[in-house]
């Protein structure tokens, strides 16, 4: 056979062409599907066409059963027995409307009419007293009567509920309120026993029982009971509005209200019902679920019904069984927020835990502060169940990425123009000024702290009790960890949520609360210092304290404390305080500041705390929160904590107790930045920051711990200074980008690196400005690229300003002055660097000095530079002062000593950090004496006629400057005294200086950057621009001295100079060295970094031989040239006539001009 024609199969004379084999298995293949899609087709037509026929017959039955139902009804005479009504009425009744009605979703005139006609008869049937007649006896009788019952009972609650859904609670149609309120009233007594006056006394376990069926059916998910209350309140708005007074069926919408609200709460109160059973647990689930995820659940209801939600019968299982199917529930409640799509919506979790706060703090809708938690509620389910849904919330709010990452994340950051993160309900039912963050008010107030305090102690006793005797049904205690677990939930809630005040609130209850600081350090400092017996005394007068009694010394501290601070409530704008006693000794304890001396050392690795050596990883998670608790509380009290409480009375820590707090926050800092922080603990390092940070500028101000306390944790691997600058830089630069852990800590903390290593970072960082300068093409040497000027000697300031104000940044470039005398002839000589030196030393002193008016002293005995506050009267007055801030920068960039120093305030002010009232007393402490009399006065304050305006005089002139609008119109009293010290304070450290403070800092930041100032406090930074001691090192300055002239080391003048200046005074020393360098102090580093180097220039005199025995010797005075720290010494033969002539020269306020 021909190849081609092996494959193919012969039709037997079917058709003249042959196919393939496979072509023919494809055909048959089609062929059976076809046959097999026809079969299938023709059965689903007769299914349907038997189910059209099916409802077609059932819709005609259930038509003429309703025509003959309405008939029956019509002709209806004189009462049924419950079996007629079983028979003749419901089951006829139930058939049609499930049929034409329910199954439809509608219901019309008809059906309405026929609803309100079944369910009256049924009422009055539950409510009439024949004991055998009554539908409801039915419950208690045979057991097929009883199924009957319960399965018609069923339905007939089915067909409340559905007229129910669809009853819209704005209409105004008569016949649907008094249908649904009928509907309503019907299932509410079908579904209570004790309403049933059919049922004798012996049939009521039998009743109940049947009840019990019946309400483990409706309050399952299956009957759909809570859905349609959700639903129903969710349009609720506030109930009794004028148009609802003014209607006739207001009484049958609130109880339509009011029976949906009692068929949610029926399975909560059923007698036999234990919350262990699976239908009471998943009734309460759904409640949780359906209702209290509802947005202002409980103020959508009259006030009236509210009571029923927060009784302990229904909190108490609502809150257990939270925290038994807590992962089933809180899965359920996310798929809510799945199905919302609508954006910056509140989650549900939020709105649970808002209704439960409402409901277990007893907040009325007419007295949100009652005081008081809801009577009988379990305090530790309570607790652990806000935690457990404030955690989730947070964690929802992280994982939208909406979670606040602000260093302010903890602590109060006003800003009146912030948005919260989420829209809420704008509807308040009846509360116009009510928010979501009201909700959680009381949480904000100390009862509720107190409360849960008194309860934990309490507990804490008969916990142990329980647990001895071996009873199981005692609730879980709780203890002060799970109280600062649920106040950190609470202050990241708040700062996320508050967008204007932040944790503000809670943080002002925590830090005033008396004796809770007291108590979350007692906790930290048995568990990180291992000192078990003292805490426990500490806590055990803690106790005490907050429990009201009055025994020892400590708690008497304790007690005074809690008057100074109690009722302290503070804003950061306007630094209002409590009232505090009157104290008669509060100016003579600002003067005894303790010495270095005075304040113990301890060796370096007691302050190295080891459980902290980890960061947060080596801790536990309960330690974590009770840390961050107490940094976040205990910041919030130290930025007003006055330095009379904190230095003297020593409330609320004692000075020891503070210093071990200062070492745990110092150690703990260190080692997080050190280890590198994650993401979940960078809201815990951050508070603990800010502790730390006040800490240490107060220690600044008024030391109370050892330096060797702030350098412990750095001590033993801190990197060498030129790579630590390096690192610095890099993390400076890098605007958000990834830094070092070394780079953060030299930013974050840079007081760990002793001050002398810091200011070698300085210097470093200064070494490095000027090679990328170089690199950049800006020479900084003498050449065609330097700063040429010319300055006459009588206008210094003014030329200076002139010719150098509009460099900026490039004033970092080298100055080659030129100066002109006071005759008009310029001077002879070149610059090399000393008479740049010369020109900045002489143009500061001319600008800071008082008669100049741009700057004044402080009346302390230290006589400190602070801004004129009449220099902004004058013309250019604020320039001028930016001109001076460049010119400081100058100095410190070319390392030239200055001879003052600035007010405390001022520095503050440029290094960015806020004044505080106590540091009044360093700027002026008379006014500070004033405010203080007026703070303690006795009588009342009006008597002194103060009001809340300062008056300042310039220029002959009188300016009245208002501390608040409408100040001149405001009196100082009693009421108001503290916000009149706090405003006067606030003007005089803050208001009054920012505008010269900024225009200086705008200045000085043209040459310093402000992240190498930040390595210094505010007396450190006058150390590093004026020079170190009130005295030098001679062995130092002598290996550091040049000579030249023909003078060496080995001249018999230069010895005998060694010799005079080592029996100098300090005073003398210092006075020596101004006058040959203009600046009294050594530079901070010491002789080697004085530029130029002090040289010791030979002055040949005649004298005769004998001179050195006796007989005259040179009678020449000793010169100098400050522009280039150079001594001009003639050759002295006696050390006497060395001395009285050094002496003589540098008390003489000359220099140059002896020569």
């Amino acid at each position: 056979m021909h190849e081609s024609r092996r494959h193919q199969v012969s039709l037997r004379g079917a058709s003249a062409k042959e196919i393939t084999r496979d072509a023919l298995l494809k055909r048959v293949n089609q062929e059976r599907e076809l046959r097999n899609y026809t079969r299938r087709a023709n059965a689903a037509v007769l299914l349907i066409q038997r189910a059209w026929r099916r409802h077609h017959a059932v819709k005609s039955v259930a038509l003429r059963v309703q025509e003959e139902w309405e008939v029956e009804m019509n002709n209806r005479t004189g009462a049924l027995a419950g079996v007629q009504i079983s028979r003749e009425i419901l089951r006829p009744f139930l058939f049609f409307i499930n049929y034409l009605c329910v199954r439809y979703g509608k219901i019309g005139a008809r059906h309405r009419d026929s609803m309100i006609s079944c369910f009256k008869i049924v009422l009055e049937d539950i409510t009439s007293n024949d004991v055998h007649q009554s539908f409801c006896s039915m419950a208690t009788g045979s057991i097929e009567e009883r199924r009957l019952w319960i399965h018609q009972s069923k339905k007939l609650i089915s067909v409340c509920l559905f007229v129910f859904s669809l009853f819209d609670y704005s209409s105004q149609k008569v016949q649907d309120v008094v249908l649904t309120s009928t509907a309503m009233r019907l299932s509410v007594l079908l579904t209570d026993s004790k309403s049933w006056n059919c049922v004798a006394y012996d049939d009521r376990k039998d009743a109940n029982t049947a009840v019990k069926n019946l309400v483990h059916f409706f309050g399952s998910k299956r009957s759909g009971l809570y859905n349609c209350i959700r639903k129903f309140i969710s349009k609720l708005e506030a109930f009794f509005t004028s148009q609802d007074l003014m209607s006739c069926h207001t009484d049958d919408k609130f109880l339509i209200v009011a029976s949906a609200i009692t068929l949610s709460l029926r399975p909560f109160h059923l007698t036999d019902m234990d919350i262990n059973d699976n239908g009471m647990e998943s009734s309460v689930e759904q409640y949780c679920i359906s209702l209290l995820t509802i947005p202002w659940f409980p103020q959508r209801l009259p006030a009236i019904l509210v009571p029923a939600l927060r009784h302990k019968s229904v909190l108490s299982p609502c809150l257990k069984t939270l925290l038994i199917s807590k992962e089933k529930i809180l899965k359920e409640i996310s798929e809510m927020d799945q199905l919302d799509k609508t954006p910056r919506k509140m989650p549900c979790v939020g709105w649970i835990l808002a209704n439960i706060v409402y409901l277990a703090t007893g907040s009325g809708t007419t007295a949100l502060d009652s005081g008081k938690f809801t009577e009988g509620l379990d305090y530790s389910s309570y607790l652990h169940v806000v935690i457990l849904l404030a955690d989730h919330l947070l964690a929802s709010f992280e994982n939208l990425g909406q979670m606040a990452t602000k260093n302010d994340e903890l602590q109060f950051n006003y800003d009146p123009s912030a948005e919260s993160l989420f829209i809420m309900d704008e509807t308040t039912f009846g509360f116009p000024k009510l928010s979501y963050m009201d909700i959680f008010r009381p949480v904000c107030q100390q009862w509720h702290l107190k409360k849960l305090l008194a309860f934990e102690k309490d507990a804490s006793v008969r916990g142990t009790d329980a647990l001895s005797s071996g009873n199981p049904d005692y609730p879980r205690k709780y203890g002060l960890l799970d109280i600062a677990y649920y106040y950190s939930c609470m202050l990241r809630l708040f700062s996320t949520l508050n967008p204007v005040v932040k944790s503000l609130p809670v943080l002002n209850m925590l830090s005033f609360s008396p004796g809770f600081l007291f108590s979350l350090w007692g906790e930290l400092e048995k568990s990180l210092f291992h000192v078990r017996n003292h805490i426990a005394n500490s806590k055990t007068l803690c106790a005490n304290t907050i429990s009201g009694d009055s025994d020892g010394v400590s708690e008497r501290r304790q007690k005074r404390y809690n008057k100074d601070t109690g009722n302290k409530w503070v804003s950061m704008l306007q630094k209002i305080t409590g009232k505090s006693p009157m104290e008669n000794d509060f100016v003579d304890s600002i003067d005894g500041q303790p010495s270095i001396s005075q304040i113990e050392e301890h060796p370096s690795d007691e302050w190295d705390i080891e459980p902290l050596r980890r960061g947060p990883e080596g801790i536990s998670r309960d330690i974590s929160y009770l840390l961050l608790l107490f940094c976040s509380s205990y910041s919030h009290l130290l930025l007003i904590l006055e330095d009379i409480e904190f230095y003297d009375k020593q409330v609320p820590f004692t000075l020891e107790q503070q210093q071990k707090i200062a070492s745990m926050l110092n150690t703990f800092v260190y080692n997080s930045i050190s280890r590198g922080i994650s993401p979940q603990y960078r809201a815990f390092v951050d508070s603990a920051v800010r502790c730390l940070h006040l800490l240490y500028e107060r220690d600044c101000r008024r030391q109370f711990c050892h330096p060797s306390l702030w350098l412990a944790p750095g001590k033993s691997n801190r990197m060498p200074i030129a790579v630590a600058a390096r690192t610095h830089e890099v993390f400076s630069a890098a605007d958000g980008a990834p830094s070092s852990s070394m780079g953060s800590i030299i930013t974050t903390m840079p007081h760990v690196f002793p001050f002398e290593e810091r200011v070698k970072m300085f210097r470093e960082f200064i070494n490095m400005d000027r090679v990328s300068r170089r690199l950049a093409g800006e020479g900084t040497g003498p050449g065609s690229r330097s700063i040429e000027i010319v300055i006459r000697r009588g206008h210094i300031f003014e030329d200076g300003l002139q010719q150098l104000n509009s460099l900026g940044s490039r004033l970092k470039s080298a100055i080659h002055v030129s100066f002109v005398s006071e005759s008009g002839l310029p001077e002879a000589g070149l610059d090399y660097g000393g008479l740049s030196k010369e020109f900045l030393t002489d143009i500061s002193k001319a600008a800071f000095s008082p008669e100049y008016g741009l700057f004044s002293q402080t009346s302390t005995s230290d006589r400190l530079l602070v801004p004129n506050a009449t220099a902004r009267f004058l013309d250019n007055g604020i320039q001028m002062i930016e001109f001076l801030g460049r010119i400081i920068g100058k100095a410190l960039y070319e390392g030239i000593l200055l001879d003052f120093y600035f007010s405390h305030v001022f520095v503050q002010k440029l290094l960015g950090r806020y004044c505080f009232l106590d540091e009044l007393s360093t700027l002026d402490p008379e006014l500070y004496k004033n405010l203080m009399y007026v703070k303690h006065y006795d009588g009342d304050v009006k008597d002194l006629s103060l009001d809340f305006t300062v008056t300042e005089e310039s220029l002959g002139k009188r300016h009245v400057i208002e501390l608040k609008p409408g100040g001149k119109d405001t009196c100082v009293t009693n009421e108001n005294k503290l916000q009149y010290i706090h405003a006067m304070a606030d003007y005089k450290l803050n208001r009054q200086i920012i505008p010269f403070s900024n225009a200086f800092y705008r200045g000085l930041t043209d040459i310093i950057s402000p992240s190498w100032l930040k390595l210094f406090n505010a007396s450190e930074f006058n150390q590093l621009l004026s020079g170190g001691d009130y005295d030098i090192d001679v062995d130092d300055l002598r290996k550091n001295t040049q000579y030249t002239g023909g003078y060496s080391e080995g001249s018999r003048t230069v010895k005998l100079f060694w010799e005079v200046l080592a029996g100098f005074q300090p005073r003398d020393r210092c006075m020596l060295l101004k006058f040959v360098t203009s600046c009294s102090r050594a530079p901070l580093l010491g002789f080697k970094h004085l530029h130029p180097a002090f040289t010791i220039h030979k002055v040949s005199c005649d004298v005769p031989l004998w001179a050195s025995f006796g007989g005259q010797d040179v009678d020449r005075l000793p010169s100098a040239s400050t522009c280039y720290n150079t001594l001009k010494l003639p050759t002295y033969k006696r050390s006497s006539t060395l001395r009285a002539k050094l002496l003589y020269a540098i008390n003489s306020n000359a220099g140059f001009e002896l020569s």
